[in-house]
């Protein structure tokens, strides 16, 4: 049977939450060791419901897998317009093919996700931010994160912003990046890691 991304997202998603081991290549898992963080504008009670994590969840699951597949055409229409104007497809996706592996081929932990309720000089809305870590088989480790919004709670999730960093083998030492690498890093990698973040 044919799963498609959302289909496949939903499932790695429903896996997740029953605790049942989940075998696709790069599945996303938001386990509950993940740090969360809520910033609202001052004065305004917000909690993210199990709904709005539902949907951020499977935008990020969903661009991760198309990005595995080098599905480009999928993972650019999940950009937000505004996003796609800025990285215009052509040059975007050219970047992207001269490349032989990308941080999707690699096994993803989301660190910490971030939830942003109407940041100021944003447009309104909900977003969430995953910071992550990527493991490839050929030891390359990769950072960064994909920020996902919602503008209205019936709205869909459009991908806003993404940044990676990629350190080779060679930079690594005993799984993690050597000092003077980790210093310079512009993601997070946790509580009490010395990164450039």
């Amino acid at each position: 049977m044919a799963i498609d991304c959302r289909g496949r997202a939903l499932l790695t998603l429903a896996a997740l939450i029953a605790g049942v081991p989940v075998s696709f290549a790069a599945p996303p898992m938001l386990a509950p060791e993940v740090e969360r963080q809520i910033v609202a504008p001052e004065g305004k009670d917000f909690k993210p419901t199990a709904i709005d994590e539902e949907g951020a969840v499977d935008r990020f699951a969903e661009y991760t897998l198309a990005l595995e597949k080098r599905d480009y055409a999928a993972a650019y229409a999940m950009f937000r317009l505004s996003f796609q104007a800025s990285n215009p497809r052509l040059e975007w996706e050219m970047n992207l093919r001269k490349r032989a592996t990308l941080w999707a081929d690699g096994q993803i932990r989301p660190l910490r996700l971030s939830w942003y309720l109407d940041p100021a000089g944003q447009p309104a809305g909900l977003y969430a931010a995953f910071d992550f870590r990527g493991d490839r088989k050929d030891g390359t480790m990769d950072c960064g994160y994909v920020v996902v919004h919602r503008a209205q709670p019936a709205a869909g999730w459009t991908v806003v912003r993404t940044d990676t960093s990629e350190v080779p083998p060679e930079l690594m030492e005993d799984g993690v990046p050597k000092a003077d690498v980790l210093r310079q890093l512009p993601c997070y990698l946790g509580k009490g890691i010395a990164t450039a973040f």
